[in-house]
């Protein structure tokens, strides 16, 4: 039995040492490409990934990880989604790293959108390539423009419920206390100077405080920064690692990148994302509570800006 219970102890350290870290470098990725577990998701459009990826990846654009216009935030149905990370191959033990261009920091909450969205799924070995394909080329590395092709797999994902806040949980937390709603949005969003063109009313959830998704990042890039100074960044913000968290913005993008600071990089258990995020609770017919929410007259200022900024620029 002494002999059982140390193999079982050093499968479990083996296991462990072998989790997939969340942020991978291109030279990491580069390092993985020939191990058959690895599947590299490229997240970019049709057209760019037709030009030129990194080898052996499989294109499955953002969109396709979406709900409807109405309110791209809303998690996909089942059904879809198992669709979906069949046809790119993947099972319970694929290392499914994300790429995206590497834009810049919203350009990044694809992929770590993507990634809360596998995590959900029950895939539990995954990475972001920090910088994406931009840090990629800075670095040097092949590239081609050839068709791949993988064989679909049998996975069936269940959802993992624990990592996702619905609108009525929310509303829950909202009357029980003891969450922490943080808002992933710049300020003008959050102090309600202005909405996502989804959302109906302009403001935040009552009692949020804002901690702006771009702050993880090194100054005028897309790559993530080191986990010491993630340290200091949460070290300086309201995180309390003690409280529930649920991570919001307008559609569940911005919020992603808090998510994943805070859940994969930080280590925090207890944090959630609200993927309808403010797109849906301003939709809510009952007119659920908000907080900032400006004077009907600068609510019309507001829509007339909108209107203005689709018509002529």
């Amino acid at each position: 039995m002494k002999k059982i219970a140390s193999l079982i102890v050093g499968l479990s350290v083996s296991a462990a040492s072998f989790a997939a870290q969340p942020l991978l470098t291109p030279s990491e990725l580069s390092a993985k490409l020939s191990d058959p577990t690895v599947r590299v998701i490229d997240i970019r459009d049709a057209k760019s990934y037709a030009a030129k990826h990194i080898p052996g990846a499989v294109n499955a654009p953002y969109g396709q990880w979406r709900g409807p216009a109405s309110n791209p935030g809303e998690l996909p149905g089942l059904p879809k989604l198992t669709t979906l990370v069949q046809s790119l191959g993947l099972s319970p033990t694929s290392h499914a790293v994300v790429v995206s261009s590497g834009a810049d920091a919203t350009d990044f909450g694809a992929s770590a959108r993507v990634y809360w969205t596998l995590r959900v799924l029950g895939v539990q070995n995954l990475s972001i390539l920090n910088g994406g394909v931009k840090a990629w080329n800075t670095a040097n590395l092949a590239q081609n423009n050839a068709a791949v092709k993988v064989a679909a797999s049998q996975f069936q994902p269940q959802l993992d419920t624990s990592l996702i806040a619905t609108k009525e949980e929310v509303v829950k937390r909202l009357n029980t206390g003891g969450s922490l709603l943080i808002d992933a949005r710049p300020a003008s969003f959050f102090n309600g100077d202005t909405r996502a063109a989804s959302a109906s009313v302009p403001g935040t959830l009552p009692t949020a405080v804002n901690l702006q998704h771009d702050k993880w990042f090194a100054d005028g890039t897309s790559s993530f920064v080191s986990n010491d100074q993630a340290k200091k960044i949460a070290a300086g913000s309201l995180i309390d690692p003690a409280k529930e968290t649920v991570s919001f913005c307008n559609t569940g993008h911005w919020a992603a990148t808090n998510w994943f600071a805070m859940s994969e990089v930080l280590g925090q258990k207890n944090v959630k994302l609200y993927a309808g995020s403010m797109t849906e609770w301003s939709q809510d017919p009952n007119g659920l509570p908000m907080a900032n929410v400006p004077s009907r007259p600068k609510q019309l200022l507001i829509d007339a800006k909108m209107w203005a900024d689709r018509t002529f620029n």
